[in-house]
């Protein structure tokens, strides 16, 4: 297993810059395409807490669609948006590298290369 988990989403540029960015680096991580494979409330929850951010709106793309169709606000709980995100994937900010027991959001990029430490 990689020291680092990488949240994917192919589709995403920056996602896809992030992860170039990895390899060319020659860091080892296990890739999880969150879109393919939906995260359990408990992982939302532990990226949550290692991202260190006190509102989890912060971790949630307030621009998309499912935002509005979720019924989520900027005065949603965490709870709230935790859960909206296990409804719709699509919401959580991408990329998210983690080492476990912390995390970055990949936008911009200088948030992966200070948790790698370059």
């Amino acid at each position: 297993m990689a020291k680092y988990v990488y949240y994917h989403n192919p589709r995403c540029s920056k996602s896809r810059q992030g992860l170039a960015f990895l390899t060319e680096s020659n860091i080892e991580v296990d890739i999880i395409e969150y879109l393919k494979v939906p995260l359990k409330l408990n992982e939302i929850s532990d990226l949550f807490a290692a991202l260190g951010f006190d509102n989890a709106i912060d971790m949630v793309r307030i621009k998309e669609q499912e935002f509005v169709e979720s019924g989520l606000s900027n005065a949603s709980s965490n709870s709230e948006i935790i859960d909206a995100i296990k409804a719709y994937p699509k919401l959580m900010e991408r990329p998210i590298l983690t080492n476990g027991k912390n995390a970055a959001i990949g936008r911009p990029l200088e948030n992966i290369q200070k948790l790698i430490g370059l």
